[in-house]
């Protein structure tokens, strides 16, 4: 249907859950290109009590993402896609602050966007991506949230769109259109069966963690633990992997282009190893030439790199935990095998229930341990610490089932014998 009047806008009928998955009818929205327009967008959007948004962006040729548009719907048929290359989208913050729950799907980009290009982002989360990992669902795409949910096929999306490109053509804008069009009717359903199996509010905790973590706050004197050949360097070779990386990074930065660009790990990791004295023997280490280092960047760099070797080599904290105890080994793959049934017994996402890094930490008592504390704790913390105290033991049950029974024999883990239902 492409652009519409206001007037016009009349979103395509929603078919059934659990009937075939159906082709997606023409979507209708309004394309905002004006700060009139926007500042209209805001100011009803603000008052919702829900939205659902989307952004497209590409990152692969900037440091930052470089946001392309924003897609929103919120009750009343209304869905619009933003244009920021026309008009600046700040003022999204002002919605963003409020008090309106922001329904998206695997989120995280998203929210890093919305940071960098709003300064903020949403008050309240829900992910229908974390949701429907407590329905079972493994990581599960926005297209099969879609067709099981509400039974409708998503057109395939081209990866390789350019949605920096103008103007956008049709297919483009209803590709956009489609991801939020219906994402509100899928929070709806997620929601009501999380609330019958009694985990919406394990869900909402989820969304808030995602929410809550921290963004667009990478440390420059901390690049050097992403290149993984610079984290088992020692003494000086490690304070100049630091410095370089931390230049890098700073550069990149300063520049908005990837750091691959700026230079290659495997030219940090050089440089570490064989500290360069001379501009020219920078330019003779591998995977460096001209089109790195212009005169002017190449003294600041090996100012940098005379300069960190005088100092005190960082601390590697980065590195594996703490190995468990030798009696503990053998509990880890066990309970690993315990927890992977119960998940899908349960029918949530192992990696929600509990990874196998999870369970390391746990039996290592760490403090913030993620099933030390909340629903992990209860139902699968405190099993697993049962059964390693030999309070508690693994069985085989029928089918080749495992089972966690104390020592008498009494089922220790109840929704292991009874899982709950499901709705299909």
């Amino acid at each position: 249907m492409g652009v519409g009047d206001a007037g016009d806008r009349v979103m395509a009928r929603r078919p059934a859950r659990n009937r075939a998955p159906s082709t997606l009818p023409p979507i209708s929205f309004e394309l905002i290109s004006t700060d009139e327009a926007l500042r209209d967008v805001v100011a009803e959007l603000t008052g919702q009590p829900s939205y659902a948004l989307d952004t497209e962006f590409h990152r692969e040729k900037t440091y930052y993402p470089r946001v392309a548009l924003v897609q929103i719907a919120w009750p009343g048929e209304r869905l619009v896609l933003i244009d920021p290359l026309a008009v600046d989208i700040a003022p999204l913050a002002a919605a963003l602050d409020g008090d309106g729950l922001a329904v998206l799907h695997a989120s995280d980009q998203d929210l890093e966007v919305l940071d960098l290009t709003c300064h903020t982002i949403p008050r309240r989360l829900f992910d229908t991506q974390i949701a429907a990992g407590f329905l079972g669902m493994a990581t599960p795409s926005l297209t099969s949230v879609y067709e099981r949910e509400i039974g409708i096929r998503l057109p395939k999306a081209d990866r390789l769109t350019d949605w920096l490109r103008r103007p956008l053509t049709d297919d483009q804008l209803q590709y956009a259109a489609s991801d939020v069009a219906y994402l509100l009717e899928v929070h709806d359903r997620l929601a009501a069966q999380l609330d019958e199996r009694g985990r919406l509010q394990w869900a909402l905790d989820e969304c808030e963690h995602a929410r809550a973590r921290q963004r667009n706050q990478r440390d420059p004197n901390d690049a050097w633990r992403r290149i993984k050949e610079a984290r088992s360097l020692r003494g000086t070779a490690r304070s100049v992997a630091r410095a370089v990386a931390g230049w890098r990074e700073r550069r990149a930065a300063e520049l908005d282009l990837p750091v691959r660009y700026i230079m290659p790990d495997l030219a940090i990791v050089s440089i570490a190893q064989r500290p360069p004295k001379t501009i020219k023997a920078l330019k003779e280490i591998r995977g460096l030439d001209d089109r790195h280092l212009k005169p002017d960047i190449a003294q600041r760099l090996l100012d940098a790199i005379t300069a960190a070797q005088e100092e005190e080599p960082p601390v590697n904290d980065d590195g594996p935990p703490p190995e468990l105890d030798r009696e503990l080994r053998p509990a880890v793959t066990l309970v690993s095998a315990w927890v992977s049934q119960l998940a899908r017994d349960l029918e949530i996402d192992t990696a929600l229930l509990a990874t196998r890094a999870d369970i390391e930490a746990l039996l290592r008592r760490d403090a913030d341990a993620r099933l030390s504390t909340g629903w992990r704790a209860e139902l699968v913390g405190e099993p697993i610490r049962n059964l390693v105290s030999g309070e508690a033991a693994l069985a085989f049950a029928g089918g080749g089932h495992l089972t966690l029974e104390k020592r008498s024999g009494v089922p220790l883990s109840p929704a292991m014998q009874d899982p709950p239902a499901t709705d299909g």
